[in-house]
């Protein structure tokens, strides 16, 4: 796979949306061209320490119940989830929570599709990542 695949928005899939809702496909971990980060649910072996030991992916509540995602949690949002959603969304222009909440509504795969068209750049046409805030193809930053 080239880096050009590894930025489009075709390689957003189910699989990197995270237990808290995060699109591991925008992070700049993924998106870098060396030592790319494989999302939240790729081998550990690949990922930074922060990623492998997020408290929020190995909670205890998300494990015992066997839900892919922390809106089925009795105590979603809790103190864990909010307090990351209330940083990406000073800092970033996203939430968690509310990606969780469309989720529930509308189910991951629609939210996928949702994500792509949402994060693609119209320059060049592949996906802006959300820590930068710009296209890391081609720079254009995020409307």
């Amino acid at each position: 796979m080239t880096n050009s695949e590894e930025r489009s928005p075709k390689s957003i899939t189910a699989k990197l949306i995270a237990p808290c809702g995060m699109n591991c496909g925008l992070c700049s971990g993924y998106l870098r061209g060396k030592k790319q980060c494989p999302g939240c649910r790729g081998e550990d072996e690949k990922k930074p320490k922060y990623c492998i030991v997020c408290r929020i992916k190995t909670c205890e509540e998300l494990a015992a119940s066997e839900e892919e995602f922390c809106h089925a949690c009795t105590k979603f949002p809790c103190a864990r989830l909010r307090q990351l959603d209330k940083r990406y969304r000073t800092k970033y222009g996203m939430s968690m929570i509310e990606n969780l909440e469309t989720i529930c509504e509308i189910g991951v795969g629609k939210f996928v599709t949702r994500e792509k068209k949402r994060w693609t750049c119209p320059e060049c046409g592949n996906l802006i990542c959300v820590h930068k805030g710009d296209c890391l193809a081609c720079g254009r930053a995020r409307d």
